[in-house]
Order: C-alpha cells, then structure tokens, then sequence
C-alpha cells in the first residue's frame, strides 16, 4: 500500500505561539516552591504572625511555644523551616533565639505569586 507524502502548509499558523511573557526557569521555580512550602502549613502562619505582632517586630523562642500548643522541638522544626525559606532571620543572643521577619521577604513572595497570574481570571468562563 501506498501513502502519500504530508504535505506541511508552510501558511497555516503556529498553534502554539509563544506569548513573549517571562516564565520560571527551574531554578526561580524549585525556590518559589521553597517559600510555598513554608506558607502552606497553619502553624509556620502563626509564627510569622506572632513574630511579625511582637515587641520590636520580633520574638524569643522562649514565647513561641505556648501560643501554638506544641513542644519546642515542633516549634523548632517550624522555624528552622522559615528561616531557610528565607522569610524569617535568626539571631542567637545568649541562650536564646530570636527571630523577625526578613525584610521585604513576605512583599517578595507575593510579588512572585501575582507574576503568575493569567489575563482571564480564573473561573471566569472565557
């Protein structure tokens, strides 16, 4: 049997042209997710805003653990957690810990989490 040649209609366009709008590399998307990660439990919300809601927009670790009702090794976890996605800053003083907020890190992510938005809303049937 046989078959003729597919012939390419060099008029037809793309249907997949590029928007020319910037997208994540792996590397933007791997630490966006971090961040996401860090966000997306309950607890690592309260401490942010406990930290964010104390004296001098900051907080000892001492005071960290009776408003969520967990063990200091959970709070701990948690905080180690935001500190490595970059929304909190540690500093040592003496025996304890304290913690604040980065700077800009909240604005930051989202900053990165509006970037994403599509043109047509989502729902919006179109």
């Amino acid at each position: 049997m046989n078959t003729a040649p597919v012939v390419e209609d060099g008029n037809k366009p793309s249907c997949c042209t590029p928007s020319g709008l910037p997208m994540l590399n792996a590397a933007e998307a791997q630490a966006m997710a971090r961040v996401l990660k860090a966000l997306a439990d309950p607890n690592r919300l309260r401490l942010l805003s406990i930290v964010k809601a104390g004296d001098g927009g900051e907080a000892c670790v001492c005071d960290l653990t009776e408003p969520l009702d967990l063990g200091q090794p959970t709070v701990s976890h948690h905080l180690k957690i935001l500190v490595e996605a970059g929304l909190l800053h540690r500093e040592k003083r003496g025996t304890w810990a304290y913690y604040s907020l980065v700077p800009g890190a909240l604005e930051a992510a989202s900053q990165n989490i509006l970037g994403l938005q599509v043109s047509t809303p989502v729902g919006s049937g179109s």
